[in-house]
């Protein structure tokens, strides 16, 4: 497959099998993301692997964070925020370094962890599995980062969800074009 083909054949896939990935192929995904361009190669990527029971440990804080938030839903809604780690064998949360450098602008850290997140998505196409990239209010969320281990001013960019597809490739919607956000200065 080439580059072309993988960029345009690459949709979100929430839907997935319950299969185990295998973690050579979570391996391989994190290689490819690391090969993100990054200013300064100040690496400000950072990697939370959730398979098998690490996902339920997720629902868990998941449903407490739910609960601090929404203390008097119905117990049937912390028991269905619970259950979202598990729509995917695999989660990978990515977060961001904060520069330790005055040379270092925060914002180049930021888009350098959202293309490692990007290399994810399309190396999973490439090795045939499903991905979506997640975020709203869990990646916000202090109790959350607190979780994964990370400070609460630092940007947890998104909930990467992987695993095998569980139906068939959908018809690629065609997306809007460049066209009207583009420029030329010629």
């Amino acid at each position: 497959m080439t580059v072309m083909n993988v960029i345009y054949s690459r949709h979100s896939q929430g839907k997935v099998k319950s299969d185990p990935v295998p973690r050579e192929l979570i391996e391989k995904l994190l290689s490819a993301a690391v090969q993100a361009p990054n200013h300064f190669k100040v690496r400000p990527w950072r990697f939370v692997v959730m398979t098998g029971k690490g996902r339920d440990a997720f629902g868990e804080a998941m449903a407490q964070a739910f609960r601090a938030k929404f203390p008097d839903v119905p117990d049937e809604a912390f028991a269905k925020e619970r259950q979202k780690p598990l729509r995917a064998p695999v989660i990978i949360a990515v977060a961001v370094d904060k520069p330790t450098e005055h040379k270092i602008d925060e914002i180049e850290n930021i888009c350098a962890v959202a293309a490692a997140c990007q290399n994810i998505l399309l190396a999973a196409n490439e090795l045939g599995l499903g991905a979506i990239w997640r975020t709203g209010d869990t990646s916000r969320d202090p109790i959350i980062k607190n979780f994964f281990g990370f400070m609460p001013d630092q940007h947890l960019i998104g909930l990467l969800y992987i695993g095998y597809p569980d139906t068939e490739s959908a018809a690629m919607v065609e997306r809007p074009s460049f066209e009207d956000r583009t420029r030329w200065l010629e």
